[in-house]
């Protein structure tokens, strides 16, 4: 398996309970495609660099995890599909391999 860091944006007006129902889709595709999750950080709400959809601020969180080169594609196409994200983007680590 090879390492992989996950940064994703929601809208800072989001609700804690929508938020944790995305994290917790997250981790679940992540875990089905049988990955792990190494380390969840909550960077909180910063200002982004450019308006997207309105918005000025984001609610960031970063995931390391592992998981093999074939599945990230069905990682990606969830976070497509999932209508809380506003952006995300999943980048190799292999410094953390």
């Amino acid at each position: 398996m090879k390492a992989y860091e996950l940064l994703f944006i929601v809208a800072p007006t989001i609700d804690d309970e929508t938020r944790a129902a995305v994290m917790k889709r997250i981790d679940a595709t992540i875990t089905g495609v049988e990955g792990t999750v190494d380390n969840v950080d909550n960077w909180g709400k910063r200002k982004l660099a450019y308006e997207i959809n309105g918005l000025t601020d984001g609610d960031y969180t970063l995931i390391d995890f592992h998981a093999e080169p074939a599945n990230i594609a069905e990682i990606d196409r969830v976070l497509r599909i999932t209508d809380a994200v506003v952006r995300h983007m999943i980048v190799n680590r292999p410094d953390r391999d």
